[in-house]
């Protein structure tokens, strides 16, 4: 783990409203995997960091992706290139993409977009035939980068794609892994409890301390997702105690 104060390069969109920042991070992006994050914060800025799985990584730089879904994600969208961001990581337990299956299927919705690039990177290096499932509600919030073998896209209104979920246009693989809205990892334990699914919480200090990025367990009691996490074998989690768990449309 490293702090760094890391100057932003640039910002690019890839979907509507969502926008990936590019900052100059050599220590952490030589050593961060697929699945694990980095706590950012700037000045002026709000009191916590904010998390953020790593997009890609390429040695000197790293890549995170936002919306301006609060006063912080909205700050950080209004920062200008060499602006300074106080970057600590990398951070957490990320996908185990140790040898063994042959193929792989990354399921992304929406924002879980975040882990899937490096996911599909170090897929490869431990030679799996990679197909990425990315699904958004309609074409326009689809993330437009997107890296696999095979690429699948599907919305829920059909303007682009699979008409349907994520979930539902994932072919078969010898292994799931998946990020994105609470209901879709719920769906993604019902059909694939093995999957390995990164967990989007809200955190404060990302190192174990304060203990806000509590996950319930199945077999009771609760993890940290900023330490134990945020990747986990889906049908460990207690789904039902997590925030959005509203039902998402999975066929039989």
């Amino acid at each position: 783990m490293l702090l760094v104060d890391a100057p932003l390069v640039a910002r690019r969109e890839v979907a509507r409203g969502m926008f990936v920042l590019t900052l100059e991070a050599s220590g952490v992006a030589e050593t961060v995997r697929a699945g694990q994050f980095v706590n950012l914060g700037w000045s002026p800025g709000p009191l916590l960091r904010r998390p953020f799985s790593v997009y890609k990584a390429d040695g000197e730089r790293i890549e995170v992706i936002l919306k301006a879904v609060g006063g912080g994600t909205s700050q950080m969208l209004q920062m200008k290139p060499g602006e300074m961001i106080s970057c600590l990581g990398p951070l957490g337990r990320g996908f185990d993409l140790t040898s063994g299956p042959r193929t792989v299927a990354l399921v992304s919705g929406g924002l879980g977009v975040a882990p899937m690039p490096l996911a599909a990177r170090d897929a490869r290096a431990a030679g799996m035939q990679v197909t990425w499932v990315h699904g958004a509600r309609s074409a326009d919030e689809l993330c437009s980068e997107a890296d696999g073998d095979e690429v699948i896209l599907a919305t829920d209104d059909g303007s682009k794609g699979f008409a349907g979920t994520a979930v539902n246009a994932v072919p078969d693989a010898d292994l799931v892994l998946a990020c994105g809205p609470n209901r879709m990892l719920a769906a993604v334990a019902m059909r694939w409890p093995d999957a390995q699914v990164a967990v989007e919480t809200y955190m404060g200090c990302g190192t174990g301390v304060c203990l806000g990025c509590a996950v319930p367990l199945v077999r009771g009691g609760y993890d940290r997702a900023c330490k134990e996490g945020p990747v986990y074998r889906a049908a460990d989690i207690e789904w039902s105690m997590l925030p959005s768990h509203l039902p998402y449309a999975i066929s039989a």
